[in-house]
């Protein structure tokens, strides 16, 4: 796997993140799935501050300059978009009462900084901004680029997402909601997530005097290449597996739907963990009630109910993802794909899987119960970490403990603890 692994294939800026049902002309076959590490807009990527720094959840000071974004925050509530989902608290006010009744996962906070400054530096004569060297593009996509940089104080690498401010006001991606609504939540979400499968958000560079975003990532040596029409073999899709499983249940026991996994944002480190990426169509809710009305992310990883143009849940929505996942690092192949987006949603919602001949009857049992059409009768992913396939040599995926608690509170008094 490490030659498979070298290189870092860092996609970025969700590739046909918002698709809606209703549309004049089928796209291509091509635009159905995730693109390749070579071309540019799919999937995810793969010290002390210089100017006025502040965190995103411990500074309610507004004696300082609001930045570009803190202005566009203000027409930031998620109202009815037109397509009959009713109007939602936005992410950061669900966030901030989170953190007032101590449910903070992150022991320490992100950096929130408001100033940029541009120089080179004195050993390479490479451009930097702030305390990062540039060292070269990883990816680009729609709204910007992602760019590998060091870290001049700790000498580490970091992947940054740098995006225009102007361009992603003017995309609407939904009635009410443009480019940038996603990059808040996106930010807002990372800010307030912390788990050691999911990539982590170092700092925030927002100088309202520029017209660039910078989202500071940690650096993550690699992708996950499973389209390769060969799989990974049964023990490495059981490791990945099991990481994403334990990633997914902590952001549902938070109450959030990430929407879009599959592999183009599952990034895997040098010692062989994944990390779950791109929460650009993810959404937080209040309680426990996570039905949802916008079209998921990437059409091939759509659940049957998804495909109705309807509301679904999205616990099932991203179980049913898991699903695919697991086929496609099994068989280097996706379930469901046709020649159009209505061809590809009819075999999702009415074709069988088709399980290889050659399938472990515990892997079978386990793919099939994960791709149940009716999500009813869907495995869910606390069973999922205990199906024997699952469990393997080295029992259950256990519980994520978090320091917040949240996940662990009691369902009955959710409603009341966010309040």
């Amino acid at each position: 796997m490490a030659a498979d692994m070298a290189g870092c294939c860092y996609s970025c800026f969700g590739f046909l993140r918002k698709h809606h049902h209703r549309r004049r002309r089928p796209p291509s076959k091509d635009l159905l799935l995730p693109r390749s590490s070579d071309d540019d807009g799919s999937g995810f990527y793969p010290g002390d501050d210089p100017g006025n720094s502040s965190s995103f959840l411990g500074d309610d000071s507004r004696s300082r300059s609001r930045s570009f974004c803190e202005r566009e925050e203000e027409d930031y509530l998620l109202r009815d978009d037109g397509d009959g989902e009713p109007p939602r608290k936005r992410s950061e006010d669900i966030i901030l009462s989170r953190a007032r009744n101590g449910f903070a996962c992150r022991d320490g906070l992100v950096r929130d900084t408001r100033r940029l400054f541009r120089s080179e530096d004195e050993t390479t004569g490479c451009k930097m901004i702030n305390q990062y060297v540039h060292l070269g593009k990883i990816g680009a996509g729609s709204y910007g680029k992602v760019v590998k940089y060091r870290n001049i104080k700790d000498g580490r690498l970091y992947a940054i997402k740098v995006l225009s401010k102007p361009y992603m006001l003017k995309v609407r991606v939904v009635r009410s909601e443009t480019a940038m609504t996603d990059v808040l939540r996106e930010v807002s979400l990372m800010k307030m997530l912390d788990h050691p499968n999911i990539v982590n958000l170092i700092e925030v560079i927002d100088d309202p005097n520029t017209d660039k975003f910078y989202m500071v990532l940690e650096y993550v040596e690699g992708k996950m290449v499973c389209d390769n029409g060969i799989g990974l073999g049964e023990a490495t899709s059981r490791k990945y597996l099991r990481d994403i499983v334990s990633g997914v249940m902590y952001l549902h026991s938070h109450n959030i739907i990430h929407g879009d996994i599959k592999p183009d944002n599952l990034l895997v480190t040098s010692t062989g963990n994944v990390k779950i990426g791109d929460f650009s169509v993810s959404q937080i809710f209040e309680d426990d009630d996570d039905m949802l009305w916008r079209s998921p992310g990437t059409p091939v990883f759509t659940a049957p109910e998804c495909c109705q143009g309807s509301a679904y849940h999205g616990r099932a929505a991203d179980t049913w993802a898991v699903g695919v996942t697991l086929y496609c690092m099994i068989t280097g192949k996706y379930p469901f794909l046709g020649e159009t987006l209505q061809e590809t949603y009819d075999k999702i919602a009415n074709d069988p899987v088709e399980i290889p001949g050659d399938t472990s009857p515990q892997l079978a049992d386990l793919m099939q119960r994960l791709l149940y059409k009716d999500p009813g009768d869907r495995m869910t992913l606390q069973a999922a970490a205990a199906h024997p396939w699952v469990a393997g040599a080295e029992g259950p995926v256990p519980e994520f403990v978090c320091r917040c608690g949240f996940g662990r509170r009691d369902r009955n008094d959710s409603q009341e603890a966010v309040q």
